[in-house]
C-alpha cells in the first residue's frame, strides 16, 4: 500500500493499492500536533508492512509521521512540493499558490472521477494535493 500524506495540522491523505488505483482521499484538521500525534497510528496500524509513506513537507509534523511508520516497518520518502508540481503542471500553471491549489483541485477531481472510483462530493487541496503526492509517485517516481 501507499500512502500520500500533504504534512499540516490540517493533512491531506490518499491510499492507493500498491497497482496505483486509489482507496480513498481525504482531508482531517487535527488541530494541534498532539492530536496528530495521537491520530497517526490509526492510520498506519492498517497497513501492511513493506508500505510506502510519501510525504509532501518536513519538519515536526513530519517527524511524528516518520516515527510511527518505523514502528510499523513502513518505508518513509520525503519530497517538496517542487518535485511533483514540475512534472504535473506547465510553470505557468503554478505561479502563485492560489493558482496551483486550484489547478491541484481541478486536476485532482479530474484524475479520481477517471478512475472508476466514487468521487467525493468535495475535495480539500490538502486532499487533492495527497491525491496527486500519489499519483505522481506511482506514475513518475517509481517507473
Amino acid at each position: 500500500m501507499i500512502l500520500a500524506v500533504d504534512l499540516g495540522v490540517k493533512t491531506g491523505m490518499a491510499l492507493f493499492e500498491p497497482s496505483g488505483e486509489l482507496v480513498w482521499v481525504r482531508s482531517s484538521n487535527f488541530g494541534n500536533a498532539s492530536r496528530l500525534r495521537k491520530a497517526v497510528p490509526g492510520f498506519l496500524n492498517p497497513l501492511p508492512e513493506r508500505s510506502i509513506l510519501v510525504m509532501e513537507g518536513g519538519g515536526a509534523m513530519s517527524e511524528i509521521w516518520e516515527k510511527e511508520a518505523r514502528k510499523h516497518n513502513i518505508s518513509v520518502i520525503r519530497i517538496h512540493a517542487g518535485e511533483w508540481r514540475k512534472d504535473i503542471f506547465y510553470q505557468r500553471e503554478q505561479r502563485s499558490g492560489v493558482k496551483a491549489k486550484s489547478n491541484a483541485l481541478q486536476l485532482a477531481m479530474d484524475l479520481i472521477r477517471s478512475s472508476g472510483v466514487a468521487a467525493p462530493k468535495s475535495l480539500t487541496d490538502d486532499a487533492a494535493e495527497a491525491f496527486l503526492v500519489g499519483y505522481w509517485f506511482i506514475n513518475y517516481y517509481l517507473k
